[in-house]
């Protein structure tokens, strides 16, 4: 890994007599840390590139060096030649440009851990980008057809967007991990990277709408093609072992048993339209989603006492990048004030979740009926869908 060099800019003498200050030099040609409220985009080149061969970027907000979110976004995913083969259908395979992003911020369509005003308006926020269709897993490069060859690089991209964080920003005290979708996967997956370098740090994981409920057949035919099985901490006691033998609660429970002070979780909704859309696709059956993910956070919890969970009602898929983040509320417990517990209280924060008829009553999904325009309101379209308990 890259870490950062120190470099005098001028002698102990001159420092005593001028007060002048030590400027670090880095092994890159790669950007400094931008300053307070402002973003920068960086291109790393080097091995990293998107799943079609397009530049590879990512998107750094400076702030307080001290408090660092490291976010991982998110965008499908693909495993085979159809799936990889419609463009942009299942996953994303481009960066888009900083400009888009920073104008979503600005326009209000983007908030939530990003928000100008919040709970981390003043923290540094480096965005990891996803075109990879990967989950931030993989390194391969894959000839799916004549006309379909998939770059599965998320792991390396990911990997060189660390290295630069590490070397920018060496001491944090307080260090949140978090992705939406395919980038809570990513996130969980990672964390173990980030806390093994960052020892002293406080240390916390968001995954939001990524948990991983998949099927036997895609975990034994699928997953193989992105080489995602090198991506795995080998450090971590326990995930030294084939994919095969591997399911998303092994991930969180060996890794939050490896560093115990870290604060791992996760946020979904009952009935994630995505994910539910996901899991069918691999060959699952829709009405088992809802019951094998609360089954995940059970085990989870059960072999890691210090795991959170926060679920709230609908359908939406994801929550942590949009303005929806400030307006969720499970038992009276709003999710960016839980958030906010979970990254800098004393203690972390219960596990809230609706339970039963609750879980129907889906505030977000009303607002989009009545005329709501936001990213997120695509996911109410089927909503209140066809599950007993939500029936009328």
């Amino acid at each position: 890994m890259a870490l950062m060099r120190a470099a005098l800019a001028c002698t102990t003498l001159l420092v005593a007599l001028a007060g002048c200050e030590s400027e670090p030099t880095y092994d890159d040609d790669l950007p400094p840390p931008p300053a307070a409220g402002e973003w920068i985009e960086v291109e790393p080149g080097g091995e990293t590139i998107c799943a079609r061969g397009t530049d590879y970027r990512f998107f750094v907000r400076g702030g307080d060096p001290s408090k660092v979110i490291i976010d991982f976004q998110g965008g499908g995913a693909c495993w085979n030649d159809f799936t990889c083969s419609v463009a942009d259908a299942l996953f994303s395979d481009s960066t888009g440009e900083l400009d888009e992003f920073t104008e979503a911020i600005d326009a209000g369509v983007l908030g939530g851990l990003f928000a100008n005003e919040g709970p981390f308006a003043d923290y540094t926020i480096i965005h990891i980008p996803y075109c990879t269709g990967d989950i931030h897993w993989g390194n391969a490069r894959v000839e799916y057809a004549d006309d379909v060859v998939i770059e599965h690089k998320g792991f390396v991209n990911a990997t060189t967007a660390l290295d630069w964080i590490y070397s920018r920003y060496p001491s944090p005290d307080t260090v949140l991990v978090s992705g939406c979708s395919a980038g809570a996967d990513g996130a969980a997956l990672h964390s173990a990277y980030v806390a093994q370098q960052s020892p002293d740090a406080s240390i916390s994981v968001l995954a939001d709408s990524g948990a991983g409920i998949i099927t036997d057949s895609f975990l034994e035919e699928s997953l193989p093609n992105w080489n995602a099985e090198d991506a795995l901490p080998s450090f971590v006691p326990g995930l030294d072992r084939p994919l095969s033998g591997l399911s998303m609660p092994d991930l969180y429970i060996r890794i939050g048993q490896a560093f115990p002070d870290m604060r791992m979780s996760q946020t979904a909704t009952a009935y994630d339209a995505d994910q539910i859309f996901f899991y069918t696709a691999m060959g699952g059956a829709s009405e088992d989603w809802p019951g094998l993910f609360r089954d995940s956070l059970d085990r989870i919890e059960t072999e890691l006492p210090s795991f959170r969970s926060y679920v709230p009602p609908g359908s939406v898929h994801c929550v942590t990048p949009y303005t929806l983040f400030e307006e969720r509320e499970v038992n009276g417990v709003r999710l960016d004030e839980w958030t906010r517990q979970l990254v800098e209280g004393e203690t972390a924060p219960e596990s809230q979740a609706c339970e039963g008829a609750e879980c129907c009553d889906d505030p977000a999904c009303d607002a989009c009926r009545a005329g709501l325009d936001a990213p997120y309101c695509r996911f109410c379209n089927a909503w209140p869908p066809r599950w007993s308990e939500c029936a009328e």
